[in-house]
């Protein structure tokens, strides 16, 4: 099952990534060429979120059936002291709530706005803030975290 979830928690990382930067060019279009908010600016937005929903329940199942967070979990003063397993146990999952709720905020936000300049702004800031923190927390193969999952 772990192998399952980790597989299916990848590929949805790369969803993310493709959605969140359909989203954010698009907003950063709407922004300078000061466009009108389309059917197609709200479904990237709409995309980018739909995939974080997917990605939270099935980052929240990998997380309690993950060795490598029951192994911090088991002992999390020595947890804190291993860049790897603090990586997957604290600061992975917290830095995805993080992204989670903001491109929730941001979703809102953008629906309520009342211009189509504000539209954009606003998809601009919280998609492109979520975005750089999907970037952040993503254990990339050249990190040491991302080489974890290698071996």
């Amino acid at each position: 099952m772990h192998n399952t979830l980790l597989i299916i928690h990848s590929l949805l990382r790369w969803a993310i990534l493709l959605a969140g930067i359909w989203a954010v060019l698009r907003a950063f279009k709407g922004v300078s060429g000061k466009t009108a908010f389309t059917g197609a600016d709200n479904k990237a937005g709409l995309f980018f979120m739909i995939f974080f929903d997917l990605q939270l329940l099935v980052g929240l199942l990998l997380y309690f059936v993950s060795p490598t967070v029951q192994t911090a979990l088991g002992d999390m003063k020595a947890a804190m002291k291993d860049g790897i397993l603090r990586f997957y146990a604290v600061e992975h999952i917290t830095m995805g709530i993080i992204a989670f709720v903001l491109v929730h905020i941001g979703r809102s936000k953008v629906k309520k706005a009342t211009t189509d300049a504000l539209k954009h702004k606003k998809a601009l800031i919280f998609f492109g803030i979520t975005l750089i923190l999907v970037l952040l927390l993503t254990p990339w193969p050249f990190r040491e975290a991302g080489r974890s999952l290698l071996w």
